[in-house]
């Protein structure tokens, strides 16, 4: 078996494309997975390895302000950008998706859609906005983004004045919560989902997963389709467990 990554632009989108390379051209169940906060494509190789050995063709995109698309751009001004980040990947998923039908890539409407910290809440987002969506992984990231984004402007305005206004504030809160998984749980539809967390990640509030999941969960019909994995002494690092159960996971439901 032989594993190909080829390098290539996804509409302006800079991806990696990981797949057997004798099925590069055939349709496949297709993952797409997106990196965390201050990653880049590269470094979800593993992963994207494990599921192609697997059978599946795996796009991995960088974010705006990420990688290849890192301009000159301070920490502050990325870490301001945060949430128009996790909206533009919302919208960049669309995009991938509909190169990859132009070239027939994917198998059956087979989309898989995962992502760790900044991407499990890119994953959230994006399963308020697309039903094709088939089944998704989310690696601690947070359902409540409304919710999550107020308490990270608090947290920014104490330390001094943020460099945009009450009304851009409002605004991006009103965008978040037209995306925002937490406040229209029936979008998920009994779609499979998986989160993991670790129990003492001190980034993205483990609560945020594991109350929405126990929530949820009571909408499913099957309660296998909707799985919550906590690593009690895991921080804000995936484990080699959550990469094989996110393996598991959409060998079971994609």
């Amino acid at each position: 078996m032989m594993i190909g990554i080829v390098k290539e632009k996804i509409g302006n989108i800079p991806s990696l494309i990981v797949v057997e390379t004798k099925d590069k051209d055939k349709a496949l169940p297709t993952v797409i997975f997106f990196h965390g906060f201050t990653s880049a494509k590269e470094h979800n190789l593993p992963i994207a390895f494990l599921l192609a050995e697997k059978g599946y063709r795996v796009i991995l995109p960088d974010s705006e302000l990420h990688g290849e698309r890192e301009i000159n751009t301070s920490e502050r001004k990325r870490q301001i950008s945060f949430w128009d980040i996790v909206l533009k990947n919302v919208q960049e998923l669309e995009q991938i998706k509909k190169a990859l039908d132009a070239e027939g890539l994917i198998l059956d409407d087979r989309v898989g859609v995962a992502g760790t910290s900044m991407g499990g809440i890119t994953t959230s987002a994006a399963l308020t906005q697309y039903d094709w969506i088939k089944s998704a992984v989310i690696l601690m990231g947070s359902p409540r983004i409304t919710t999550f984004a107020k308490t990270l402007v608090e947290s920014f305005k104490k330390e001094g004045a943020l460099p945009v206004t009450d009304e851009q504030i409002e605004a991006l809160y009103d965008q978040l919560e037209r995306c925002d998984l937490s406040l229209q749980p029936d979008k998920l539809n009994g779609r499979p989902i998986l989160f993991w967390h670790g129990g003492q990640d001190t980034v993205v509030p483990f609560d945020h997963s594991y109350t929405f999941y126990d929530e949820v969960k009571k909408q499913y019909e099957n309660e296998e389709d909707i799985q919550f994995i906590k690593e009690a002494n895991a921080g804000h690092k995936v484990s080699r467990r959550a990469i094989l159960e996110l393996v598991k996971w959409f060998r079971a439901n994609l």
